[in-house]
């Protein structure tokens, strides 16, 4: 192996390191050169000034990006003062503003006499019904009818020959008075000749007394009998008519038994099936009047309190708008709604409207208030009586302002306090906005 031998430099004495001197060269400083100095400076100054206004806005956008909603999501309505129409809209139906139902007067068996769809006219027969339970208490009823009239003509018989016996007594009590009298004639004649004697004299007075007092007794007796008498027969006349009148009521009943039809109509439909024994007051069919249709309408029972018969409505009907009028709203509230009706003013029947049919759909609006300078604007959803504030538009910034609402119409809300005619108010939904005081709308 060969070695190298290694010599240090710094060992030799002659040896010696170069410097940069030699490099350096000397620069005047003169007064260009400080100027350029001092723009250069101002440049990196205001450099730097900008980096840090972009970091400035940035950060605020970034903090300022969750209160920033897009314009397309927003639906701005205008403030206004003019005309307000509070009314309410309902969904119905078409119905016939006379449809009986016919019911049975007893139990018995049902014969139809007609089908369901079969046109009819007032009076015609619809069906029968048999009912033996009815008939034969009919026939009973009037078999003690008859029983109390023969009785109450052999009572007037009765009577009548009562107050002939009682005239009777009262007559004969008179003739004895009179012959009493002439008793006495021939006695005070006698005693005025001595012919008779006192005791004889006094019993021909006392004859005429008893005969008067006699007819005074027949005579009130007479009177109380005849008086008795027409008692008796008022009694039995009573009893007589309310029996009348027992037989009058199942007569009625027996003709009903009879079922014909109340009005010109058609059969809506049969409720038992043909020769079906059914319970009393059980339904058997249905006629409906055709001559006069009605809506049926359901509203919120919110506005049942301001909706009254008499007041104004608008029926859509078959594309086209017809006046109407409240005609009835009912106290009862099933399921939050409460049920009404509506006629026509027109008097649209079947033969105006041929296409107009029972259980068609029908729009109705029920105007509740109208008045003039309202501060108003257009409702959107969400938003009624019952409001508290609401998102107004200034600029690009949105502001949660406190509002007071009234009266709100289907599609109108009345504004009490917190809105001036021509702000901007948002009606689209807003319940993303978290009720944030402000918020700012962005492109």
């Amino acid at each position: 192996m060969k070695i190298t031998q290694l010599t240090r430099l710094d060992t030799d004495p002659g040896a010696s390191v170069r410097g940069t001197a030699g490099q350096d060269t000397a620069v005047a400083d003169d007064g260009a050169t400080k100027r350029r100095r001092i723009r250069r400076y101002v440049v990196s100054g205001a450099a730097g000034l900008s980096l840090l206004g972009a970091l400035a806005w940035l950060a605020h956008a970034w903090f300022h990006s969750g209160h920033v909603i897009s314009a397309e999501r927003l639906r701005i309505v205008r403030v206004q003062q003019g005309h307000f129409v509070r009314d309410v809209a309902a969904q119905g139906t078409v119905v016939a503003a006379v449809n009986p139902t016919l019911f049975a007067v007893a139990t018995g068996t049902i014969t139809y006499a007609v089908h369901a769809g079969d046109t009819v006219t007032r009076g015609a027969v619809l069906a029968t019904l048999d009912s033996p339970e009815l008939s034969n208490e009919y026939q009973r009823e009037r078999a003690t009818l008859d029983s109390l009239n023969a009785a109450l003509e052999h009572q007037q018989i009765e009577i009548r020959r009562q107050l002939l016996t009682g005239q009777q007594q009262a007559d004969l009590a008179q003739v004895a008075i009179k012959a009493a009298e002439r008793e006495l004639k021939r006695a005070q004649w006698a005693w005025d000749q001595h012919a008779m004697s006192e005791r004889d004299y006094q019993h021909a007075i006392d004859d005429v007394s008893t005969a008067k007092l006699n007819f005074e007794h027949a005579r009130d007796t007479a009177g109380l009998e005849r008086d008795s008498v027409v008692l008796d027969l008022r009694t039995r006349r009573l009893e007589r008519d309310r029996q009348s009148l027992v037989v009058e009521g199942l007569k009625q009943r027996v003709d009903e038994l009879t079922l014909r039809s109340p009005v010109n109509g058609m059969v809506a439909n049969l409720a038992q099936p043909q020769k079906t024994r059914v319970a009393e007051s059980a339904p058997l069919l249905t006629v409906v009047d055709l001559s006069a249709f009605e809506i049926e309408f359901q509203v919120a029972e919110v506005y049942a309190a301001d909706i009254k018969p008499g007041m104004a409505a608008d029926i859509t009907l078959g594309g086209r708008s017809i006046p109407g009028t409240v005609t009835a709203i009912s106290p009862e509230v099933r399921q939050n709604e409460v049920t009404g009706r509506v006629k026509f003013n027109t008097g649209v029947t079947s033969a105006e409207q041929p296409g107009l049919r029972q259980n068609e759909r029908a729009s109705v609006r029920i105007v509740l208030d109208e008045r003039d300078a309202v501060v108003k604007f257009e409702r959107g959803s969400g938003i009624d009586e019952a409001t508290r504030a609401l998102y107004v538009v200034r600029g690009d910034r949105v502001t949660r302002t406190p509002v007071e609402l009234g009266a709100a119409s289907v599609s109108e809300i009345e504004v009490l306090r917190g809105l001036s005619p021509g702000d901007a108010v948002i009606v689209s939904d807003t319940h993303d906005f978290n009720n944030a005081p402000e918020l700012f709308i962005g492109n």
